[in-house]
């Protein structure tokens, strides 16, 4: 018995020792980068994500959500996947994507709206990014800290490996700072609106420094048996059929908006259900020339029209169509629509560029010398703690 005790003893042991030196090379390779400065929107011309939706066909979409994985030692343990489909259709959802911690769930494989996806991130700041079209899982990341060196690496392996990369709840536990934004690329959206964070003020820090992020609002639900988690966030987007191809391609255009949904406390299921067929929806999104003009569904509290380094341009009160001049000087326009109801709804932005299809900039390269540097280092500290390592053996060995 104590034989067998001190085996499992070394073999818990040597599985520590495996991990932290798989946990130590991920950290040693790790390129440095460096980073281009932040620059603005440019352009003689106007990007408008929603040219031409009036009378097109929205679908609402949620694709955070977490079912029962890994034998359920991951939260989101309590959701089955028929729970999470039966739930989130009877809230009017069309689109219901499954976002499971490090595995892709292949739930409603055999639908056309079926997108393979998955969360990515298993460090102690919540630095996770939501894989959508994903070819297999990246099981590298960086646990205890991450620089924007490591930040950076992240988001260029999993761009190989996705067809969008999303920056999930970027302002929860810091898992990303707001100044990181302006430099950071190689994703297409971020998770502006989640149930447990909203990362306005990191949005902004992204699109002032010229980089074209578009939104994504989503539940993030645990549980969905808890009316507080479900039916809080959708993202509607604008596309002629539920294929997912087409979803993905509306998404990388940003023909999509998102809308925070009222919630009451103390709200019932059936309540939401009600209040799901009730959402206003955005009806036309047009320029003409320098003219940008908005029209909704129903009559709105306030438009606010809000530019670079998210300061709000122009209020619009009581009405359902409003209008905002472009100036010389505006890099880009985000709107932000409230109503009575209390439901919000949040669009894209229009921003400058120079025509033709838009872009998302590369704005990192590899810093060759001080990455060199960087090996060097992390190669003798090795070599240090492998020496004293062995040294501390040998002597307890003949002791």
């Amino acid at each position: 018995m104590r034989k067998l005790s001190r085996i499992c003893l070394y073999l818990m042991l040597a599985l520590i020792a495996v991990l932290l030196i798989i946990m130590a090379w991920y950290y040693a390779s790790c390129p440095v980068y460096t980073f281009s400065p932040p620059s603005s929107f440019k352009g003689d011309s106007l990007y408008n994500p929603y040219t031409n939706i009036l009378g097109k066909t929205w679908w609402k979409g949620n694709f955070q959500v977490q079912s029962r994985a890994w034998g359920g030692i991951t939260s989101g343990r309590g959701n089955s996947n028929e729970s999470i489909q039966e739930i989130y259709t009877s809230l009017s959802y069309d689109i219901i994507v499954i976002s499971d911690y490090q595995k892709i769930n292949r739930f409603g494989i055999q639908k056309p709206s079926y997108i393979p996806t998955y969360e990515h991130g298993y460090g102690i700041h919540k630095t996770h990014q939501i894989c959508l079209g994903s070819k297999r899982v990246l099981w590298r990341d960086y646990p205890l800290y991450q620089s924007l060196n490591h930040k950076q690496h992240i988001l260029h392996c999993l761009g190989s490996q996705n067809e969008i990369v999303v920056i999930a709840h970027p302002d929860l536990r810091d898992g990303y700072l707001k100044e990181e934004m302006k430099y950071l690329s190689g994703y297409q959206l971020m998770e502006v609106f989640n149930r447990a964070r909203t990362s306005l003020a990191h949005w902004d820090s992204a699109l002032s420094s010229g980089y074209p992020a578009f939104l994504l609002a989503n539940d993030d639900a645990h549980n969905v048996n808890n009316p507080y988690e479900i039916g809080r966030f959708a993202t509607f987007i604008q596309t002629d059929t539920l294929d997912a191809q087409h979803i993905l391609e509306a998404l990388k255009k940003g023909r999509a908006y998102g809308i925070r949904i009222a919630y009451k406390e103390g709200e019932t299921l059936k309540e939401k259900q009600q209040h799901a067929l009730e959402l206003p929806s955005l009806e036309e999104v047009a320029l003409s020339n320098d003219t940008l003009k908005i029209k909704v569904s129903t009559f709105a509290s306030e438009f606010r029209f809000i530019g670079q380094n998210g300061k709000i341009l122009q209020n619009v009160k009581e009405t359902n169509a409003a209008y905002y001049i472009i100036k010389p000087t505006d890099t880009y326009i985000r709107t932000e629509i409230s109503f009575p109801s209390q439901d919000v709804i949040f669009l894209n932005p229009v921003f400058r560029y120079h025509g033709g299809t838009i872009a998302w900039p590369i704005r990192y390269a590899i810093n060759q010398h001080a990455s060199l540097t960087h090996y060097i280092l992390w190669g003798c500290g090795g070599f240090i703690l492998v020496f004293i390592g062995g040294f501390l053996i040998r002597k307890h060995h003949f002791k």
